[in-house]
């Protein structure tokens, strides 16, 4: 049976860590010694590393892994440098017997990928706990486009982001939409979950289209607390520009 571990690494990222007890499968590695470090006190074997998207919190860990492990199969956008197995969405992932959708996912960056096999889902930092990216390289079409894949997947999907961000964006959220009973009943059990220093990592799919509001910009209340009526577009633009500004 695999198991799936959130290893906490720099101020707020987690490579997560899919295992049999015996091989694991590491995404987004922003770290390798503590990766490392978490593998042999565990006696697994890296078998395949995924790579969702170029940035240095996700990718510094690299060199690191493969110097390792020679050999080591690294899937991700083919910018990454140290990625041997270059992707860019379409292609099936062969992994610890699973196998991985690659899904090209625009938006926080160009080439940004996101895989999935159920019920894992591997966003990096294209679906947060209730929010979404910044948009570094893509267009709002783009990420609006993204997310709405991302959404259309299985209700329980567990999504395995690479940021714990989950209560600043549920502190958005909850500003931006204050009578969504859903969205108060998480903002309740991830504070505690925090409290006890657990993540709130991995939520389910079907949670984030009744709590993310990036998720909802098709609701009503949402296009009244933006001024957009009957555009969603318009309506996920005008909510990321001011997730840009809110601490």
């Amino acid at each position: 049976m695999l198991q799936l571990e959130a290893l906490p690494i720099l101020e707020d990222n987690y490579i997560w860590v899919l295992h049999d007890d015996r091989q694991a499968l590491a995404v987004d590695p922003g770290r390798g010694e503590p990766l490392l470090r978490w593998l042999a006190e565990r006696r697994l074997t890296l078998c395949a590393v995924l790579v969702t998207h170029h940035h240095w919190d996700h990718v510094e860990g690299l060199p690191v892994l493969a110097a390792a492990a020679p050999g080591l199969p690294i899937f991700g956008p083919a910018r990454v440098p140290q990625v041997n197995r270059p992707l860019s969405g379409g292609e099936t992932v062969d992994a610890l017997g699973l196998h991985f959708a690659v899904l090209s996912v625009p938006g926080h960056t160009l080439d940004h990928l996101a895989y999935h096999a159920a019920p894992w889902l591997f966003c990096g930092d294209t679906l947060f706990g209730a929010g979404c990216g910044r948009l570094f390289e893509g267009s709002p079409a783009q990420m609006h486009g993204s997310l709405g894949r991302l959404a259309a997947l299985p209700d329980d999907t567990l999504v395995c982001c690479t940021h714990e961000y989950t209560l600043t964006n549920l502190r958005f959220a909850r500003e931006v939409e204050p009578d969504n009973a859903a969205l108060q009943a998480r903002w309740a059990r991830d504070s505690a979950r925090r409290v006890r220093d657990e993540p709130t990592l991995p939520g389910r799919i079907d949670e984030e289209r009744a709590t993310n509001p990036f998720l909802r910009a098709g609701e009503p209340a949402l296009q009244r607390a933006t001024g957009t009526p009957g555009d969603m577009l318009a309506t996920f633009t005008a909510l990321r520009e001011r997730r840009n500004g809110f601490r």
